[in-house]
């Protein structure tokens, strides 16, 4: 039996640990990749889940909403991993898309955070300042350039595995060049 609880508070903890990793602040995007089907212990696309959905994007949202960070829920490869994130994220030169994402064409957690974000809006593609892939979703397309890898304390979410990313401005200058000890840091 699938306990969606223990799942709610696996999201929740990962995140929390990530946004105190990364020093993400108000205004930052945080993207998840998942797979409920992985987290339920099926193959990727094969066993979508709407309940641990749900139990994911609880968890997430929890700990994202209340310090004002954006989560861009990342769809399937059926809607070529689009984007799903509240239009007050969506910068002005950015173009959305017209698609709504359901369990079989988008992912049931894209379909959550569409029916329980404020104002969804779907993009081809965003630049995040850090993310999780909960069972192998390759969010990395949707990360800024330099992608750091996160190794979190917890390893899983439910059956799914977990890998964490933040990111960092490219290094650029050369041996001569000195650089900030945090990337948002002035010299």
């Amino acid at each position: 039996m699938i306990d969606f609880e223990t799942i709610r508070q696996q999201a929740a903890q990962a995140v929390e640990e990530l946004v105190q990793q990364a020093n993400l602040t108000a205004g930052s995007i945080f993207v998840v990749g998942c797979s409920s089907s992985e987290i339920v212990g099926e193959q990727i696309g094969k066993c979508s889940s709407l309940e641990a959905a749900q139990a994911v994007f609880d968890g997430i949202f929890s700990v994202l909403e209340p310090k004002g960070i954006y989560l861009a829920a990342q769809c399937c490869e059926h809607l070529n991993r689009a984007i799903i994130l509240p239009s007050a994220a969506v910068k002005p030169w950015q173009q959305p898309v017209n698609v709504i994402p359901q369990p079989k064409a988008g992912g049931s957690f894209a379909t959550v955070a569409w029916q329980r974000l404020p104002q969804p809006t779907a993009l081809e593609q965003v630049q995040a300042d850090a993310g999780i892939d909960i069972g192998g979703t390759l969010i990395g397309m949707h990360l800024k350039a330099v992608a750091v890898p996160v190794r979190l304390e917890l390893r899983q979410i439910g059956q799914a595995l977990l890998l964490a990313a933040r990111t960092r401005p490219k290094y650029i200058g050369g041996s001569r060049a000195i650089y900030a000890a945090e990337p948002n840091q002035s010299i």
